[in-house]
């Protein structure tokens, strides 16, 4: 991201992103310098697979950067650190973002039979992921 959210879909991918207090966690980990994920599950206490799953959402948003590394003895490491960020939040701002995202969706109800997947799609189906 590397500066403020300039879209809508960026400030609510931000948002989202930010919506998990493992996540945070991790932010706060990684405020410390770059680390690779097996140090940064044993540091959080958190399983791999969970913890992966939360570095790809904050990556996806912009907030974290991830690189594979190759050691010398020729396996591969993945390390993440911050991307520099700011977020300036106002009640204009997510008035926004929150119509813009309502507009969207009026359009994706208003798809014909044959525009979608039968039975919704992966966010319809998605539980509160925390």
């Amino acid at each position: 991201m590397n500066q403020v959210p300039t879209s809508d879909e960026e400030l609510l991918q931000v948002l989202s992103a930010l919506a998990s207090p493992h996540r945070l966690r991790i932010i706060a980990a990684l405020a410390e310098g770059r680390v690779y994920v097996s140090q940064l599950a044993r540091q959080l206490q958190m399983n791999r697979p969970l913890l992966y799953m939360h570095l790809q959402r904050l990556e996806a948003a912009g907030l974290v950067a991830g690189t594979l590394e190759t050691t010398r003895d020729g396996s591969s490491i993945k390390y993440f650190e911050l991307v520099p960020f700011a977020l300036s939040l106002t009640p204009e701002a997510i008035t926004k973002a929150v119509r813009a995202a309502e507009a969207e969706q009026g359009e994706t109800d208003e798809a014909g039979p044959g525009d979608s997947q039968p039975g919704g799609s992966r966010e319809d189906k998605k539980v509160d992921e925390h």
